[in-house]
């Protein structure tokens, strides 16, 4: 019987390393292309922006409660599937694409930011960006380097212990990535209750 494999089974840092390069490699081709963008499409992100910023300034347009299930139903998508793709091989590709992505959208967002408002910009994303994703992003790594030590499991099993029960492995998989899905739920939380407010404190400097 393989030994159990998956979320907090001790997985080789190689493969916290590899996720984990993945997703700064996103994040610098997301930085990256903010400047590839078109005067235009500049323009219509900064009048967006600003929609937003005027909202941010007023405190309308936040209902806790819905902004809460908005961002558990987007934190949880991030774990369940990364889940769902460790549960077979050829999902490991696509693990990987996603840690690609998430790296990209926070390194277009900070990179826009401190683009188009400096220093301002900075500020903003530390208390928009940066406390949530504190937690998120080491989560979805998580998560990443266990469906990537499962899926290895999985293809060991297969050809070289020639079908050996995998269920006590597939157990833990599945626990911890309960135990992650349960800490993006506090994520949301945050998203929904404590960064409204620090946003709001922020956005009249840039504003001004």
């Amino acid at each position: 019987m393989p030994k159990p494999s998956g979320l907090f089974q001790r997985e080789p840092m190689s493969y916290y390393l590899f996720v984990g390069a993945l997703f700064l490699t996103g994040v610098v081709f997301g930085s990256v292309m903010v400047n590839a963008l078109t005067l235009e499409q500049k323009e219509e992100i900064a009048r967006h922006l600003g929609g937003f910023f005027d909202l941010v300034t007023l405190g309308t347009g936040f209902d806790a409660k819905q902004s809460f299930f908005d961002a558990l139903g987007m934190n949880l998508k991030w774990v369940v599937l990364i889940w769902l793709l460790g549960l077979s091989v050829i999902g490991m590709p696509l693990i990987f694409a996603l840690d690609f992505l998430k790296g990209v959208l926070i390194g277009f967002t900070v990179g826009y930011l401190v683009g188009t408002y400096s220093w301002k910009g900075m500020l903003f994303a530390l208390v928009s960006v940066a406390p949530q994703n504190l937690i998120a992003i080491p989560v979805i790594l998580a998560a990443s380097a266990g469906a990537m030590s499962f899926s290895i499991l999985l293809v060991r099993n297969r050809f070289w212990q020639r079908g050996g029960s995998v269920y006590a492995s597939f157990l833990h998989y599945s626990s911890g990535a309960m135990v992650l899905a349960l800490l993006m739920i506090g994520v949301s939380l945050f998203e929904a209750m404590v960064s409204p407010v620090m946003m709001k404190w922020v956005t009249p400097f840039l504003q001004g």
